[in-house]
């Protein structure tokens, strides 16, 4: 029987959102599902996509609840296919981190970020895989929101695919060599 595995890329649906900073898990497991030849289709809560990968089955979610409720596609899809939460990924945005580098934690706070707020609450823990992909905190005061639903620049732009490419190698090695080799590995890089 195969390792299943619930990949969950956090983002907003509509086009208004496609190439904001706030989508990158949707760019991420998107990016992920293109490399593996997997499409996904829309089912109940989300977009699904899957793949196998050396015995591991993957399975991509883009929630379809808009950021701050996508605990409830979170929740709906772990109990369906019958994912332990150490099989969990959440792909995020952080504002705390320098652009594109990237950071998997296997707990902690939601660190202000309402996607992570309302998976903590309808997981009823703060223990789950989350892997940060960093957007920078590059705006004036006061313009957090417009900087986060605002588009890349082009220099980022520049190195997104490079950065999604290493994202992608983070996500495998955390299904096939476990989280913490993983987190040896990629983090801060």
């Amino acid at each position: 029987m195969s390792k299943k595995y619930l990949i969950v890329g956090l983002g907003n649906i509509g086009s208004d959102y496609t190439n904001t900073r706030h989508n990158i898990g949707f760019k991420v497991v998107d990016y992920l599902a293109s490399v593996n030849g997997a499409s996904f289709e829309t089912k109940k809560l989300g977009d699904i996509a899957t793949f196998r990968f050396k015995g591991r089955v993957f399975i991509l979610l883009k929630p379809n609840t808009y950021m701050n409720l996508s605990g409830k596609a979170v929740k709906y899809w772990i109990d369906k296919y019958t994912i332990t939460q150490e099989n969990l990924l959440i792909v995020t945005d952080d504002l705390n981190l320098p652009f594109g580098s990237l950071r998997l934690k296997t707990k902690g706070s939601d660190g202000g970020h309402n996607g992570l707020k309302d998976v903590q609450d309808k997981l009823q823990t703060s223990q789950y895989n989350r892997l940060r992909f960093g957007i920078s905190s590059d705006f004036l005061e006061g313009r957090q929101v417009d900087y986060v639903l605002g588009e890349w620049t082009a220099n980022q732009l520049d190195q997104l695919n490079n950065r999604l490419d290493r994202c992608a190698d983070f996500v495998k090695s955390f299904v096939m060599s476990g989280v913490k080799n993983a987190m040896n590995e990629y983090n801060n890089t």
